[in-house]
């Protein structure tokens, strides 16, 4: 079971990782989109993730087995990704990907709930199941670079063949009837209205602000990156930038180390830190003898994934009523990936448009130090207000002995 749920993982991911890293680069140059256009069409998915959660909560939870679910929404995405690979104006490829976006983004959340569904332990297994999700992205990214085919719809269509592998793929999952089938739907069961009373205590409101805040400058690497390498000659771009990835299944092994020696402050500090460091890496680095930059940037996703993200994960965890950590991780999953992500997305754009010169190319060096400016101001208020509780309990206990 665990192998057959770890393939879905690797196939889900396979697909997001496809097209997404490479849009913005076959925007650019073969569509010659402006810089506020990529960035709405980046943000896509941050509509997807704002939206799914009603989606789900109707269908997956109430109405349709999840295979079935899973089936028909990676089929219906297969053929609408081939028809933004078809498109050649912004109002078309924007419709298209929107609507793709709508159908991919619930089924992030239904892999991760038929997976829990199926195994004994979640806490302990679905780690080691997840962790294909992130193996599936590097291959692709590989597959994509060693292709060359980073500035074409290519990714794309690719993308849409590994939806209908996935789509047939779920047949041969196991069954995962709704649980909530005679319970009546209510607005309350999709959004995690239930959770913001918790923001009334001061530490998770800073958490919560931070997390939303330091997702605006997030979008500018998602949604950018790829385009900046190619556009100053770097090769194999997308294979290059999978080694974000692989430092990622490091990082996460180094967790349990790093939470012991530091807590949950510090870490989500190093974990915003390290955004600063890559775009002032990014900022200053090229492709001559500053291209170690380059890699260190790339390579430091591990920390800036991990260690705010993950660790965030935990600390809700920890913090939130055992009632309510379901809502309040899904509080925050709408707060970063939903609104973060969605305004970086515009905002990213809007910059990069403002840094782009008369022959179509950009002031990266610009544009990075706007991105890294902007964590650097979130990472500057985060260390400031908020105080892990827990840790200063013990430090006071400690104390006293």
């Amino acid at each position: 079971m665990k192998w057959r749920l770890s393939v879905m993982m690797l196939f889900e991911f396979a697909i997001w990782g496809a097209w997404y890293v490479t849009v913005g680069t076959w925007l650019s140059k073969t569509l010659h989109f402006t810089g506020t256009e990529i960035g709405a069409v980046a943000g896509t998915t941050a509509i997807g993730a704002i939206i799914s959660p009603l989606f789900v909560g109707l269908l997956a939870d109430r109405l349709f087995d999840t295979r079935r679910v899973l089936t028909l929404l990676h089929l219906l995405g297969a053929v609408l990704l081939v028809v933004a690979a078809q498109q050649t104006s912004f109002a078309l490829v924007y419709a298209a990907l929107l609507a793709y976006s709508l159908c991919y983004m619930p089924t992030l959340a239904l892999t991760a709930s038929l997976a829990m569904r199926h195994i004994r332990n979640p806490q302990e297994e679905f780690g080691a199941i997840r962790v294909f999700g992130t193996i599936g992205w590097i291959l692709v990214g590989l597959a994509v670079g060693a292709w060359g085919v980073e500035a074409t719809a290519s990714p794309l269509l690719l993308a849409a063949g590994l939806s209908v592998l996935m789509a047939g793929y779920c047949f041969t999952l196991p069954p995962t009837p709704p649980l909530a089938r005679n319970t009546r739907f209510e607005l309350r069961h999709a959004l995690p209205l239930e959770s913001l009373h918790l923001l009334r205590d001061r530490s998770m409101a800073v958490f919560a602000l931070a997390s939303f805040l330091i997702c605006i400058p997030l979008q500018f690497y998602y949604a950018f990156t790829n385009l900046f390498l190619n556009e100053i000659g770097v090769v194999n771009a997308a294979g290059k930038m999978t080694g974000g990835q692989m430092s990622e299944l490091f990082c996460m092994l180094l967790i349990p180390w790093f939470f012991r020696r530091l807590g949950v402050k510090y870490m989500l500090a190093l974990g915003m830190l390290a955004w600063v460091v890559r775009y002032a890496l990014f900022a200053f680095g090229d492709t001559g003898q500053m291209m170690w930059m380059l890699w260190v940037g790339i390579i430091l996703h591990g920390i800036c994934f991990d260690f705010f993200f993950v660790v965030g994960q935990i600390y809700i965890d920890r913090e939130a009523p055992p009632a309510l950590r379901a809502a309040t991780q899904g509080l925050i999953t709408f707060l970063t990936y939903g609104l973060g992500m969605f305004v970086g997305s515009w905002l990213s754009g809007m910059v990069v448009q403002s840094y782009t010169r008369a022959d179509t190319t950009h002031d990266w060096h610009g544009i990075w130090i706007v991105a890294g400016a902007f964590a650097a101001a979130v990472f500057v208020l985060f260390v400031l207000m908020f105080k892990d509780r827990r840790a200063t309990a013990t430090a006071a206990v400690a104390d006293a002995h």
